[in-house]
């Protein structure tokens, strides 16, 4: 008999784990830290990708345009799925792109843009991810929208998509 009652006490509490497991599923927690209002874009140095010459941001960000920085990597799988988008971008002419390469190979970067497209206006190695954090991202793909007045007005954790870009696009025009 109390083997009977320790079994239904023992199935009761392996049921209600389950629930409570399966119930968390459904949550997803994912953490996204909010930007702060137009957080100015820091001054930072870095190697330009193609010819590897130290370029200042002073001279990236000169014109009166808004820029969108988008940190990617070949090695990256949410990278190849934005990139259809950043080439739509690039078609705009109010916006110009900057693209970050994070910690990756030169010829498989240049590989994956000779494949896709090159829609940034200019590129920069980030070797070892220290610009990526200067700027505030977590990971990749991260984008940033630096208005006119070289602030950051938002940031964009984890792949464009059909979304985000229309929030983009009405943000430039």
């Amino acid at each position: 008999m109390k083997n009977k009652y320790l079994l239904i006490i023992i199935g009761f509490f392996f049921f209600f784990c389950f629930i409570v497991l399966f119930e968390g599923l459904k949550n997803p927690n994912v953490y996204k830290p909010k930007l702060q209002k137009e957080k100015s874009l820091s001054q930072f140095e870095a190697r330009d990708f193609y010819s590897n010459k130290r370029i200042s941001s002073l001279d990236i960000f000169s014109d009166n345009n808004f820029y969108l920085i988008n940190i990617w990597a070949s090695w990256c799988i949410p990278c190849r799925v934005e990139h259809s988008y950043l080439v739509k971008l690039k078609k705009q002419n109010s916006i110009k792109l900057v693209g970050i390469n994070y910690k990756d190979n030169f010829e498989n970067a240049k590989k994956f843009l000779n494949e896709f497209e090159n829609p940034y206006s200019e590129i920069l190695k980030d070797k070892d991810g220290t610009l990526s954090i200067q700027l505030g991202a977590y990971g990749v793909p991260e984008t940033f929208i630096v208005n006119k007045r070289k602030k950051i007005i938002k940031k964009i954790i984890g792949p464009i998509d059909q979304k985000t870009y229309n929030e983009v696009l009405k943000i430039i025009q």
